[in-house]
């Protein structure tokens, strides 16, 4: 296989195929837990993005350096050196969002998805191909966390990018879009299980899209039987 299909393959897998949230069902503790809003949920998805590319990296330089007993133990500490210096810059540069986000930012290091694209690909794969790894599925698990957040934020506030500014500084402090009516509130859209439902719809609304395009798959490879032919006959007179 060719550097560009392997490089389009990670790129599928990762925002769609193999999609961390979706299909591995990996991650999903702080995925439910901090998708109340768009602003939560975008803070956590460029962490992990962030950790997920660094440790990749890393992994896939070390790979034939690290033996197999303490491969895994070696994957952690990389791991949770890249969410210390994540937690760390956002302790500096977002605090509040930090703040709001809690101890899912520490988590980080315990992310199965994570862990898992290290210990299945980035250890048995090069740089570049483990880093474009990386960002996908961080892509992918980034679009999914803030599908959710809009979602909920939308449906239990009526209101979309509120508090920006905790991620992007006083530049985005105008960004909330009002969709609903003011005073509008909708509680369970905001609690835990209104992150159930809305990913419980997602990963529905994904398999029927790719139960379509299946069927739609198998329609095209159906051989075509080609039909009988009549054949006519004249009489001829003696």
């Amino acid at each position: 296989m060719s550097n560009t299909n392997t490089y389009q393959k990670l790129v599928v897998d990762g925002l769609w195929k193999n999609n961390p949230a979706l299909v591995q069902l990996l991650g999903l503790c702080p995925l439910l837990a901090v998708t109340g809003s768009v602003v939560n949920a975008l803070g956590l998805g460029l962490a992990t993005l962030l950790v997920l590319v660094g440790s990749n990296i890393v992994v896939s330089l070390v790979r034939r350096q690290v033996s197999d007993a303490v491969r895994l133990p070696a994957f952690v500490m990389i791991i949770a050196t890249f969410t210390t210096c994540t937690e760390l810059l956002m302790k500096a540069y977002t605090y509040e969002l930090y703040t709001v986000l809690g101890i899912f930012i520490p988590l980080i290091v315990t992310n199965c998805a994570i862990l898992g694209r290290a210990e299945a690909f980035a250890s048995k794969n090069g740089v570049w191909a483990s880093a474009v790894d990386g960002l996908m599925m961080g892509i992918g698990f980034a679009l999914v966390l803030l599908a959710i957040g809009a979602v909920r934020e939308l449906l239990g506030s009526g209101t979309l990018f509120a508090d920006m500014q905790l991620l992007f500084g006083p530049v985005a402090e105008n960004w909330t879009i009002r969709i609903l009516p003011g005073g509008y509130h909708f509680l369970v859209a905001i609690l835990p299980p209104g992150a159930f439902l809305v990913t419980g719809f997602l990963i529905a609304l994904k398999n029927s899209i790719d139960h379509r395009n299946e069927k739609r798959a198998a329609a095209k490879r159906q051989p075509v039987v080609a039909g009988s032919k009549r054949i006519r006959t004249t009489e001829v007179a003696d």
